[in-house]
């Protein structure tokens, strides 16, 4: 009877397949003679952050970039949700782009509009929302949670480079993505202001449940946001673990990222 309990509680706590949401198996891509992505495996769990690691040129934004169809595999297999992103007709690939939130590392707002206006952009261009009152409370909102909504009428060029982060990450957020991908979200950033975003990427995931794959080379980042570490190296991952297991990690490779830790 205790060893049919025990096989029970085993059971009921295995993981379910519905809480992958990111699948990512043999991932191989070119351009031209260089091989960017020799085989990437990952996989994402529901409500997770997942840190990649790597030097500059390694391959780190063309793995998100297929994530979302930006770019096709030459060989591979990426799934979000279930669905095989190169499979997906033009239709499905919209749906499944509201569904992932996308933060590039510069923000990407468009600079003749308002910082409201640029929230407004994808609830009225992406979700068809049309009620007024209710835009302008998920823009007031959005602004709020990222601390922004002092600068609601300002335009991007009037903001700072840690100000205009959290804008494109107050609209990042506004269609209440599933997914986030994160591109080097602390880059130029002083040292407060990064502490501050990652604080920030912590406080969605809690409060919104999201799951992120966020690429940085900010150490100080990986260690606040990550629930786990992938260090990726001449187009392979070849580490992975919590930011306490690679610390502790003899690698030569995992130990060059690592060495100004204490």
């Amino acid at each position: 009877m205790e060893a049919a309990k025990i096989k029970a509680e085993k059971k009921s706590k295995a993981p379910d397949k519905e809480e992958i949401v990111i699948a990512i198996k043999g991932l191989k891509k070119s351009f031209g003679t260089k091989h960017v992505l020799k085989n990437i495996n990952l996989e994402v769990k529901r409500g997770e952050n997942v840190v990649i690691l790597g030097r500059s040129g390694t391959g780190k934004s063309v793995t998100i970039q297929c994530i979302v169809g930006m770019l096709k595999p030459d060989e591979g297999s990426v799934k979000v949700f279930g669905e095989e992103v190169s499979e997906l007709s033009e239709k499905g690939l919209k749906e499944l782009r509201i569904r992932i939130g996308f933060l590039f590392q510069s923000g990407a707002l468009y600079d003749s509009m308002t910082v409201r206006e640029n929230l407004e952009f994808p609830l009225t261009r992406v979700l068809k929302m049309k009620d007024q009152a209710e835009i302008d409370k998920r823009v007031e909102d959005a602004l709020e949670s990222v601390g922004l909504l002092d600068a609601i009428d300002k335009l991007p060029s009037d903001l700072s480079g840690g100000m205009r982060k959290r804008a494109g990450l107050a609209r990042t957020i506004i269609v209440e993505p599933e997914v986030i991908l994160y591109d080097e979200p602390t880059t130029g950033l002083d040292p407060i202001t990064s502490r501050e975003i990652s604080d920030l990427i912590l406080t969605i995931q809690k409060k919104q449940k999201t799951s992120s794959i966020i690429i940085t080379h900010d150490m100080e980042c990986a260690r606040i946001t990550a629930d786990r570490v992938v260090i990726m190296n001449d187009g392979e991952y070849v580490a992975e673990g919590t930011f306490d297991e690679l610390h502790k990690s003899k690698d030569k490779i995992v130990l060059s990222y690592f060495k100004d830790i204490s």
